[in-house]
């Protein structure tokens, strides 16, 4: 949420000076009121003054019930001091900026978090200290810049009602800006005449809406030093970090707000060429990514580096500075000390080619080294579900695997998606359905018709062994038998719960497996298990709860009939949750497989199932270029 108190004060800034304006149609007048909401926020301008500020959200439509209630107190000082608590969900949570310094405090998970600029942001390298450092009174945008908002967006008031004279003004998206607004949201504020900010706030989209009632603004002169200070309890915990993390989390937190995936038309059969590098190419399929990557380490890297430049960024952001250090809070842990303890952990298990890639993926894509490992081995704790049909089970006598990944949706994952092609110099060639800048696997198959899919269970923090997606990886690249694929990991030393689905067309096999460092169980088609009632003849079913006994009352329903279509039918809610970001089918006896990844409409299980073969993909020359539009 990098400076939306900010965003927020100078939106109501600009309100205020519209209902007082009595032409604020003109375009001239909004830009000279945005410029002076702009200034208010300049170093010095108003040196000697605060501002206390309460506000309440009573009424939600299309978000989380528990939001309903949620209460927020902002404190106010520029140029250098503000402080935020937001009561929300039963949660508290401060966030203060003194100066230079700055810290957030989780008093119900004893957590005291300091941002220091001095601190190095990889412990392995006392070198990489960043100057950066909070700055949430700076405006995210300049003055020429929101002089130009009034073409975008449509602004009038009206009385909020009769008989008095408070002002009621409503902002909404202009025809420039519907294309990135598609949403159609509008903003209302209700402002007292004669009142320096707005008593209520209304925002309303066609999927949701929020209701804010406020306080009256107290402004007044500088609050005591005592005012930005934290205040711990005796047993809070306090962990002392680079501020540049505090500064990025808040930074990619606002800039994935609002980020918009479309649907996928019916496909066509399109393939066009998007770019070429070394051995490796980018190319459009239907809308989606496929990437190719060949050769060595170094060189996969290299072209996947290149090649997913702006994704692999992205996705790096969005997984350590949003979602990583975001999950902090709510552990009461810092995420960056615990992933370099589980990375220094797995690291002697981890294949050194792996490494190699990796760090010239990072080389490639101008990224920190220790960024790209830590994401790839950012803690994959999935709640999804697998199955395997075979024999009597399906109506054609083919083998269906698919596999439903339950995790993580709306935190920038999907809109990264990618289909990747990899042809090692060594190993077999294999497809990874996975994200720009991963280098394991959760879901995949290899040239061998052996397929794989991956569902997280307990244990984090059983870090001696080797990480799950490197071992679903090594399992692609190194087996060409289901029995090849149970002994490899067998022997192979394991970190976490994992439980897994493998099928194997050659013999007409498939396997479940639950995997801990500990533990190595096979259950073979129709065998019980005693987290898995109901088994049934020719399948293998992994899921849980509710979405077990779905899937489970699905099959019994269709048993002897399955095809493709039928196979993709079983994954759709409730057997996928809500977080469902991608789900596969594999036919791994002629390697086809059909992909879906979410949008931001839906779960990926109920978007547009796209169709390729892996052993066409591995034959196909390049895609020809996309004509240019004249």
């Amino acid at each position: 949420m990098k400076r939306f108190p900010i965003v927020f004060l100078s939106t109501l800034t600009i309100w205020t000076g519209l209902a007082r304006s009595q032409e604020a149609a003109a375009l001239q007048d909004v830009a000279s009121v945005l410029g002076r909401a702009a200034a208010f926020f300049q170093p010095g301008d108003h040196a000697g003054r605060s501002l206390h500020w309460r506000g309440e959200l009573v009424a939600v439509r299309g978000l989380d019930d528990k939001l309903k209630g949620s209460r927020f107190e902002l404190h106010l000082e520029p140029p250098g001091n503000l402080k935020l608590t937001v009561e929300a969900a039963g949660r508290t949570v401060t966030l203060c900026q003194d100066g230079p310094l700055s810290w957030i405090h989780v008093p119900d998970k004893n957590l005291l978090i300091k941002g220091d600029p001095a601190v190095p942001r990889f412990s392995t390298r006392p070198d990489s200290v960043s100057p950066v450092r909070l700055d949430l009174l700076r405006l995210p945008v300049n003055r020429a810049q929101l002089a130009l908002l009034p073409a975008f967006v449509q602004v009038s008031t009206t009385p909020a009602a009769a008989g008095t004279t408070d002002y009621t003004l409503t902002l909404s998206p202009a025809a420039a800006a519907l294309e990135w607004a598609a949403s159609r949201p509008t903003v209302t504020a209700t402002v007292a005449d004669g009142s320096s900010w707005p008593q209520v706030i209304r925002f309303e989209d066609q999927k949701r809406s929020f209701t804010i009632n406020l306080s009256p603004a107290v402004t007044g002169p500088p609050l005591p030093a005592s005012t930005w200070q934290p205040n711990p309890k005796v047993d809070d915990r306090t962990e002392t970090v680079a501020a540049a993390h505090l500064e990025k989390f808040l930074r990619v937190t606002l800039a994935s707000l609002g980020s918009r995936i479309p649907t996928l038309p019916p496909a066509t059969g399109e393939r066009w060429l998007v770019a070429t590098e070394g051995k490796g190419r980018l190319e459009d399929h239907d809308g989606t990514r496929v990437i190719f990557l060949s050769g060595s380490p170094e060189e996969m890297g290299h072209q996947h580096g290149v090649l997913l430049k702006k994704e692999i960024r992205r996705v790096v952001d969005r997984i350590l500075y949003g979602v990583g250090v975001g999950s902090s809070f709510d552990k009461g842990r810092w995420f960056f000390g615990e992933i370099e303890e589980a990375v220094r952990r797995t690291g002697p298990f981890i294949d050194p080619r792996h490494l190699t890639e990796m760090d010239a993926m990072a080389g490639a894509a101008g990224l920190e080294t220790e960024e790209v490992r830590l994401a790839n081995f950012f803690p994959e704790l999935f709640h999804c579900s697998g199955f395997a049909l075979l024999g009597k089970a399906t109506g054609d006598g083919k083998l269906y695997h698919g596999r439903i990944l339950d995790y993580l949706r709306g935190a920038g994952l999907e809109e990264n998606a990618v289909v990747m092609v990899n042809r090692p110099d060594t190993g077999h060639a294999w497809v990874n359905i996975g994200y720009a800048g991963f280098t394991g696997s959760v879901t995949a198959m290899n040239e061998k018709q052996l397929s794989i899919g991956e569902m997280g269970g307990r244990g984090e923090g059983s870090w001696d062994g080797k990480p799950m997606a490197q071992l679903v990886r090594e399992v692609m690249e190194r087996c060409a038998t289901l029995e090849e694929a149970i002994e490899f990991m067998r022997r192979t030393p394991r970190t976490c719960e994992y439980y897994y689905v493998i099928a194997d067309a050659k013999s007409g096999k498939a396997a479940g497996l639950k995997a801990t460092a500990g533990i190595f169980e096979v259950v073979h088609p129709g065998e019980a298990h005693p987290e898995l009632s109901n088994p049934m003849p020719d399948t293998v079913l992994l899921s849980a709860g509710s979405r077990y006994d779905e899937l489970v009352k699905r099959v019994k329903a269709g048993f002897g009939g399955f095809d493709a279509v039928k196979s993709i039918g079983l994954m759709t809610p409730p057997v996928c949750m809500t977080s469902n970001i991608h789900s596969v089918l594999f036919a791994p006896g002629s390697l086809d497989f059909w992909v879906a990844n979410a949008d931001s409409q839906n779960v990926a299980s109920e978007t547009r199932y796209t169709p390729y073969n892996l052993r066409q993909l591995l034959d196909a020359a390049p895609a020809p270029a996309k004509p240019k539009v004249p």
